[in-house]
């Protein structure tokens, strides 16, 4: 069988190659040479041990996007080997090349930390650049998980996952205009707005519109196929190491129903 026959073992080859400062400045066991553990990846890539260990041995072929998105960013993939890892898993890649933001090892460190709440961490275009495996669970089923504007905007299952997908939709937008105001002629965000007009009518009457809105605090109306309506908070915090870069929190009122929703949905895996 060639080596890179197939997803489990692709995945095997990278961990091993991968080099252990990815993880070290994170606050697990530091050692000598390359290599990462199973657990350190499934740690950075916000999935249970035991998930990861199922997609190494060949038990689990076709992840979730959204897991494949996070295995790109904890493996650190480069282009070719993001297209590879997709095209095994028989899944749409995320954009992957050029001018990948990075985020602050430290950030990863503390969103991971946090078992029941989840959290991104965003670059200046909506791209999420990093989330915890909360977050992965939620939005679990999701296509276009690259980047919340194609998110609302693209996926076929925005509709339904925002009960309130108009406000939504419409806030994101302005927060893309409050991003763009200072990139105007950031060749990704022309690529961006360009796919967007082309492909969703609703993104090209509201982009028109030139609205500003502040997200500080925003609530989140959600239906999840596995727990029914979840009624959250969106709280933004700008990362003062990475301007631009925004950690974005989803939490529910303590105590409520949701709150329950939240910490059962932060005991699953990932489906397949």
């Amino acid at each position: 069988m060639d080596k890179m026959g197939s997803l489990g073992d692709f995945l095997r080859e990278r961990r091993e190659a991968a080099s252990s400062l990815q993880v070290e400045p994170r606050g697990l066991d530091s050692r000598q040479g390359t290599g990462l553990r199973r657990e350190e990846v499934a740690m950075l890539a916000g999935i249970s041990t035991d998930f990861y260990t199922r997609l190494e041995a060949g038990r689990e072929r076709h992840p979730s996007k959204r897991v494949l998105d996070a295995l790109v960013l904890a493996l650190s993939l480069e282009p070719d080997a993001c297209r590879h890892l997709y095209d095994l898993a028989k899944r749409r890649p995320i954009r992957c090349g050029g001018g990948v933001e990075k985020v602050s090892p430290g950030l990863v460190t503390l969103i991971q930390s946090w078992p029941t709440t989840p959290a991104l961490v965003c670059g200046r275009f909506l791209d999420v650049l990093a989330m915890n495996r909360p977050g992965v669970v939620l939005y679990d089923g999701m296509d276009y998980g690259d980047n919340l504007l194609r998110t609302v905007f693209l996926d076929p299952m925005a509709r339904i996952f925002y009960r309130d997908w108009e406000r939504l939709a419409m806030a994101r937008v302005a927060q893309l205009r409050i991003a763009a105001a200072g990139n105007l002629e950031h060749p990704y965000l022309a690529e961006l707005v360009g796919e967007l007009s082309l492909k969703s009518e609703e993104f090209r009457t509201y982009w028109a519109r030139r609205d500003i809105d502040d997200l500080t605090c925003t609530p989140y109306a959600i239906h999840h196929s596995m727990v029914g309506n979840l009624d959250v908070t969106g709280a933004s915090y700008d990362v003062d190491q990475h301007p631009g870069q925004q950690l974005l929190l989803l939490q529910a009122a303590p105590g409520s129903p949701s709150e329950d929703s939240l910490i059962f949905l932060s005991g699953l895996d990932a489906s397949p």
